[in-house]
């Protein structure tokens, strides 16, 4: 896993993160420690969504470790999936496709007015809603998913709800105080999953 990006999945018994990284990793660790203590209480989450994931720990760790999806079914990579994408008609490099656009006169006249002609400006207008658009879906997914790890979690600790208050408010500051006195592990989590809702894509052209 590279520092800093988000695991795959996370396992935590009761309060401890016991384990972190891909779901081969984490369900050996969560295996062990089933083995060591039968009663542990034990709950693994997608790194990404918090969504608990259901791993059937009978038998041997072989037998585990066999039941786990086969890794072959996973997801092509975005950026392998593009590269091999066929590219549309117009531009080779750009991809660009001729299609129909109607808009009233004044919409033309505006158009043309614009650095570039009515294709640009287009263009332009598209990406820009395009970026605010996913900055949103962004913050929205961010928030459900600390939501969902918290109810799973912390349900019953103190400022529980406030801390969700502020979430969904975008309170950073009021969030992290109200889940200060949480347990080390489950703060920290709680926190990581949060920062992505708080933080806002950088706006074009903005200064350092």
């Amino acid at each position: 896993m590279n520092p800093g990006s988000d695991p795959a999945c996370v396992a935590f018994e009761g309060d401890r993160r016991i384990a972190s990284g891909d779901l081969r990793e984490v369900a050996r660790a969560a295996k062990e420690a089933l083995d060591r203590t039968r009663d542990a209480s034990i709950i693994v989450f997608d790194g990404n969504t918090s969504a608990t994931i259901e791993i059937d720990f009978r038998g041997s760790m072989a037998d585990v470790l066999a039941r786990l999806p086969d890794d072959a079914r996973a997801p092509i990579p975005a950026e392998a999936a593009a590269a091999s994408a066929p590219r549309g008609p117009g531009r080779p490099k750009l991809g660009v496709v001729a299609r129909e656009v109607t808009l009233l006169p004044r919409h033309w006249e505006w158009l043309a007015r614009q650095p570039g002609g009515a294709s640009v400006a287009i263009r332009k207008l598209v990406e820009q809603a395009s970026r605010t658009g996913e900055d949103k879906d962004r913050i929205r997914q961010a928030q459900e998913a600390a939501y969902r790890f918290m109810s799973v979690t912390s349900g019953n600790r103190p400022h529980y709800e406030e801390a969700i208050r502020a979430l969904f408010a975008g309170d950073a500051i009021r969030f992290e105080q109200r889940i200060a006195e949480w347990p080390d592990d489950i703060r920290a989590h709680t926190s990581g999953l949060a920062e992505r809702a708080f933080r806002r894509a950088a706006q074009p052209g903005a200064s350092g």
